[in-house]
């Protein structure tokens, strides 16, 4: 992969999109937005700016890009059918709708399980909705020395008065891919549904619905390059017997019965452009023969973002280890580089996160700090009273010489507090 003409392919990547240096490592938060992404939504905004349904020029070209988007995002996801895909505001807004659709069939007296290494987004909504409809709570724990699920006790957790389960693809604290598939199997074991929160795994690794077996995938297209935008992907049965919120006159069948109001067109067309990025990363980098389906560039695009970010994790973690009174809270082994995504929390003793957070930034390097709402897994490794963690999250657009530079400005400014 040739990193130069990569970063050409991010507007604010460019020399001189800022007056002063700018090391983008917030984004696990947010990702910068791919040129063709930008491209797609000017385009749409001044071509297809009209509402569906009619039969002039204007919405005939929308509903084309709204069926292409949904295409993609299927591609994407390894989907059976572009009806399973659902657009949304984000994931979070999803995730409650979903879970008052489910909800009701559920009664009290019905479990269902969440997990301690989850963002709030996939715990919340589904703890109020235990509390609306009297519904028992389970958890599958968080190991703090291992940071991954412990999922010895899945089997016996995971039982037959279970109704569904909750659980990330990946953390955005620690970093560690869970094992979604043998959780999905467990649920569908039991006749419960499983929903996976894909927003921290689906910039880096590859999404197949079909292959993991569970029954709903959310995640954000803002995290992987796009608008700010959700896609929830479900079986389309399911989709197609749940009940939706919606209005009288909406559509009565998926995707329209859960895609509310008068969505994004300009965000549907971002998520378009965000998805033909990976493929053109595929087709360019990925050495595939040119008649590739838009799947197989995909899957391409992502491999070859995956093996880059690869190289710069093993990097980062490597200096950070280096660095007296630096704790990783992620897994660390190079060998066990599959099991986590490039998103990598740590803290230093006596040091509020906040603090390293505004020294970076007069260097021009974007972290994020605090719990970044992983409530959980922030409370089991006992780091709510140090106000979270300083987190660094990397994405193809990254090289390692901002990893350097980082490492270089993060020692000196420990080094001058001791």
């Amino acid at each position: 992969m040739d990193i130069n003409t990569v970063r050409d392919a991010f507007p604010a990547m460019a020399s001189d999109a800022a007056p002063t240096k700018r090391i983008f490592f917030d984004n696990p938060a947010g990702t910068q937005m791919a040129g063709r992404s930008i491209e797609r939504m000017t385009r749409a905004m001044i071509e297809t700016n009209a509402n569906l349904g009619g039969y002039f020029e204007t919405s005939l070209a929308a509903q084309s890009m709204v069926d292409d988007a949904h295409q993609a995002m299927a591609d994407f996801f390894n989907a059976a059918d572009r009806r399973e895909v659902v657009f949304g505001q984000n994931m979070t807004t999803l995730t409650f709708a979903v879970s008052r659709a489910i909800g009701r069939d559920l009664n009290a007296g019905d479990a269902i399980v969440l997990t301690r290494m989850d963002h709030d987004a996939n715990v919340a909504p589904w703890l109020m909705l235990a509390q609306d409809r009297g519904l028992e709570v389970r958890w599958i724990d968080l190991d703090p020395k291992t940071f991954e699920l412990d999922l010895s006790t899945l089997e016996a957790t995971v039982d037959g008065k279970v109704r569904l389960v909750a659980v990330g693809y990946a953390s955005n604290v620690t970093g560690t891919i869970n094992d979604v598939k043998r959780i999905a199997q467990r649920a569908r074991a039991v006749g419960a549904l499983s929903y996976v929160d894909a927003v921290q795994f689906a910039p880096h690794g590859v999404i197949d619905v079909q292959e993991i077996g569970c029954d709903f995938l959310v995640c954000s297209a803002y995290k992987f390059f796009g608008p700010h935008h959700g896609v929830l992907w479900g079986r389309f049965d399911l989709l197609q017997a749940l009940t939706a919120y919606k209005v009288r006159a909406a559509s009565n069948t998926p995707p329209g019965k859960f895609e509310t109001g008068t969505t994004s067109r300009e965000a549907l067309a971002g998520v378009l452009g965000a998805v033909e990025h990976y493929a053109w990363l595929g087709q360019s980098f990925g050495n595939i023969h040119p008649q590739a389906t838009r799947r197989e560039r995909i899957v391409a695009g992502i491999e070859v973002a995956d093996r880059y970010e690869r190289v710069l994790t093993a990097r980062l973690i490597a200096g950070l280890s280096r660095i007296d009174g630096v704790v990783i809270q992620g897994i660390t082994d190079v060998a066990a580089q599959a099991r986590r995504v490039p998103t990598v929390s740590i803290t230093v003793e006596g040091t509020d996160p906040a603090d390293i957070a505004k020294a970076m930034a007069k260097e021009g390097i974007y972290l994020w700090h605090g719990h970044n709402y992983g409530l959980e897994p922030i409370r089991r490794l006992g780091l709510a009273d140090r106000n979270g963690v300083v987190r660094i999250g990397l994405a193809h657009y990254n090289t390692e010489a901002e990893v350097d530079f980082l490492l270089a400005k993060l020692a000196d400014w420990i080094k001058m507090r001791t």
